[in-house]
């Protein structure tokens, strides 16, 4: 159901009301419950911004084909709009919560960006609600606009998206691919991300795993129209990325997914973070509900543990050393990849990692990837048992430093070590700063470098 025009103006109404009831001074944020961040934040008192209600799909041009979406809708309900018409936004975004807002603000990805860019590459225009209490429409060229991807909030919230749609099938056709050269499989996506097809079969979704030194995948997707064998299932008590190794080990490495099922395949299981739940072992996962089998209900787990520490605990009880949590997504130059995996394995160590390749229509301030230049993003998510250096993040600081190195990129959706000079540098604060002074004049919003870094 379509949220309409009207009601969202209500909406706003609302949002606007909301902002003009907090005093002058202290620094305003959303009324927001859940949250797809890893970056802990220190609680303000103040009352947070009222968006109820700017969270569906205001309407669907299917002539045009694109979609007019609240800031807050998520690409669940996004999906759930456009898809029952045969339309996907150009990129969506892993896991069902992230709002559109949020991946635009942030950096949203998945295995379309190879050939669509990320999510904010889509938008033709946005309505941002500003730290000066305004909402400004604001298009591609603006230094609003331009400026607003990797903001996270700092310059303002999207309350209204304007984002371009494209025609998709009923299937998606798997085919996994084993590399045991790190060149090779890098060698391998750049040539998919030129020519968009493999083996002279199109692709139009590209992925891939980690799973260990000489053991690496890359999954090819190519939408269908029609379904040669019943499609696989991954919500119940089989595991998608186990299927990538034991399909590729059966000599088959072949798969059929509806469109559905392919775009949320990895928030099942939040990729393979489920298994510190337990919920990968055949008895707890038989008895699992499928509705809870959903990475948000995961997130909530990970955040009751930080509060209550029992992971902690149980490790010490196991004589285990202290762990640093590492949890970070970054950009690797496709020629450098191997390079990195190697120093990964070497020096972090963590299984798997996901890997998907990407490419930036243009260069955007605050994430400023070169364009047109084809890039990896790799995934790695968990502990590190670090020992009682843990506290000073020795891996996390690491990283940053050997992903600079490689003239690589790091997203600010978790922690972040960077000294003032060094994140100036690299999100380009001069630039960001002017943005913020002429649409948050009395800084009422949290600067970028304070909410990701100081964590405030």
């Amino acid at each position: 159901m379509l949220t309409g025009l009207a009601a969202h103006e209500k909406a706003v109404a609302r949002l606007r009301a909301s902002y003009a009831a907090i005093p002058a001074g202290p620094t305003v944020r959303l009324a927001k419950k859940t949250s797809n961040l890893f970056r802990p934040r220190a609680a303000t008192g103040v009352p947070g911004l009222d968006v109820s209600g700017l969270n569906g799909v205001i309407s669907i041009d299917d002539d045009a084909q694109t979609a007019d979406v609240q800031g807050m809708c998520t690409y669940q309900d996004l999906v759930d709009a456009t898809l029952s018409r045969g339309f996907n936004p150009y990129v969506v975004p892993q896991l069902r919560t992230i709002t559109l807002g949020g991946a635009v603000s942030g950096l949203g990805i998945e295995s379309t960006s190879f050939r669509r860019g990320l999510p904010h590459e889509s938008v033709l225009e946005m309505d941002i609600f500003t730290g000066a209490g305004e909402v400004v429409t604001t298009e591609p060229g603006d230094d609003l606009f331009d400026t607003f991807p990797n903001s996270y909030g700092s310059l303002g919230y999207a309350t209204r998206l304007r984002i371009r749609l494209e025609k998709v099938p009923s299937y998606v056709d798997l085919r996994h691919l084993r590399f045991d050269d790190p060149g090779v499989l890098s060698k391998t996506i750049a040539q998919i991300m030129e020519t968009r097809e493999y083996d002279g079969i199109r692709v139009d979704g590209l992925d891939g795993a980690a799973f260990q030194p000489g053991e690496y995948y890359l999954t090819l997707a190519t939408w269908c129209e029609t379904a040669a064998a019943a499609p696989s299932d991954y919500t119940g008590r089989q595991i998608y990325y186990r299927s990538i190794q034991q399909l590729a080990a059966s000599g088959i490495g072949r798969d059929l997914l509806t469109m559905y099922d392919y775009l949320w395949r990895w928030d099942t299981d939040w990729f393979w973070c489920s298994r510190a739940f337990g919920t990968q072992n055949p008895v707890v996962r038989r008895l699992w509900p499928r509705k809870y089998k959903r990475s948000d209900v995961y997130y909530r787990m990970v955040a009751l543990d930080h509060r209550l520490h029992v992971g902690a605990w149980l490790d010490r009880r196991k004589g285990k050393p202290q762990g640093e949590r590492v949890v970070q997504d970054v950009e690797i130059p496709v020629e450098r990849l191997p390079e990195f995996l190697d120093w990964f394995d070497a020096v972090v160590g963590m299984r798997p990692v996901w890997l998907c390749p990407l490419f930036a229509g243009q260069k955007w301030p605050t994430y400023p990837l070169e364009p047109d230049k084809a890039y990896v993003n790799v995934g790695f998510w968990g502990n590190v048992g670090v020992g009682p250096d843990a506290p000073n993040a020795p891996r996390n600081r690491a990283i940053e430093a050997k992903v600079h190195e490689l003239d690589g990129h790091k997203s600010l959706y978790s922690e972040a070590f960077y000294d003032r000079e060094t994140f100036d540098r690299l999100y380009d604060g001069v630039n960001l700063a002017r943005v913020k002074d002429r649409y948050d004049p009395d800084h009422r919003l949290t600067s970028l470098y304070d909410k990701t870094v100081r964590r405030r």
